[in-house]
C-alpha cells in the first residue's frame, strides 16, 4: 500500500489514526510537531500526508507551505478543528488536496485519502510515468521526489531541467509552447543561471536546456523535437 506521514499533536488521536491505517494495508510514520515532519520529510520518502494545522514549534500551514515549495505533488490532507470557510479556503489555497475536520468520521477520512492517493498516481496529477521505446532504456519520471531514471540510472537534472522534462514527458506526443514552459518555471525555484523565468526565456536559455536534455536523453530512444512556431514535443527518435 502506501507509506504515510501523520503529523498530528494529539498523541491519543495519533495513535486511533496510526492503528487504523496501519490494520487497512498502509506503512504509517508519526510526528508530534511541525518540526519533526520536516525533518521526516527531508529524509524519508512518503506517499500522502495527514497534516494537523494546530501544531506546536513549526505550525501546519508553515509546514504545508514549506512542503509545497519542495514536494509540490506530494498529497496532504489536512485535519483540523478550524472548520470555518477562510480556513478551509486558506488551506486549499495554501496547498492542501484535501480538507477534513475534527470531529470526522474515521470511513470518511479513509474514503477521502484513498481518492486523494488514487489521484496522485494518475500521470496529469504527478505519479509515476515510464516512456519506452524499442531497443532503448525506459525513461521513468517520478514527480513526488522528484527524479528521473533512465534504466537503472538516475539521471542529474537540475531544478529548470526537471521541470522542463516533467512537462514533455506529461503531455509526450503533444506541443508544449514556450509560454508552458515559462509557467513551469515560475512555480520552480530555480538552478541559479539565470535572474528568473522570464529573464531565462527572454535570453535564450530554453535552447541551452532543450540541448542539455537531448543530450542527457540520448539513450532512451526519444528526441525532443521543435516544432517550427509553436513549441517542443517529446517523441520517439526512432525512424
Amino acid at each position: 500500500m502506501s507509506h504515510l506521514l501523520i503529523v498530528e499533536d494529539d498523541e491519543l488521536l495519533r495513535d486511533a489514526l496510526g492503528a487504523q491505517l496501519t490494520q487497512a494495508g498502509h506503512t504509517v510514520t508519526p510526528a508530534s510537531d511541525g518540526e519533526r515532519a520536516q525533518a521526516l520529510l527531508e529524509s524519508n520518502r512518503f506517499d500522502g500526508v495527514i497534516l494537523d494545522l494546530g501544531l506546536p514549534k513549526v505550525s501546519g500551514m508553515e509546514v504545508l507551505r514549506w512542503l509545497r515549495k519542495r514536494l509540490p505533488a506530494l498529497p496532504v490532507l489536512v485535519l483540523t478543528a478550524r472548520d470555518g470557510v477562510e480556513d478551509r479556503v486558506q488551506g486549499l489555497n495554501a496547498g492542501a488536496d484535501d480538507y477534513l475536520t475534527k470531529p470526522f468520521s474515521m470511513a470518511e477520512l479513509q474514503a477521502r485519502l484513498g481518492a486523494m492517493l488514487r489521484r496522485a498516481r494518475l500521470p496529469a496529477f504527478g505519479g509515476s510515468l515510464e516512456l519506452v521505446t524499442d531497443g532503448a532504456r525506459r525513461l521513468r519520471v517520478d514527480a513526488r521526489l522528484p527524479q528521473a531514471w533512465l534504466g537503472d540510472e538516475a539521471l542529474e537534472l537540475t531544478q529548470r531541467e526537471w521541470a522542463l522534462l516533467s512537462l514533455l514527458v506529461t503531455n509526450a506526443g503533444q506541443v508544449i509552447s514556450r509560454e508552458d514552459v515559462l509557467c513551469a518555471w515560475q512555480s520552480e525555484p530555480g538552478d541559479g543561471t539565470s535572474t528568473g523565468a522570464s529573464a531565462g526565456v527572454g535570453s535564450n536559455a530554453l535552447e541551452v536546456y532543450i540541448h542539455r536534455l537531448r543530450r542527457k536523453l540520448a539513450d532512451s530512444g526519444l528526441n525532443i523535437r521543435n516544432v517550427r512556431g509553436l513549441g517542443y514535443m517529446l517523441e520517439s527518435s526512432a525512424p
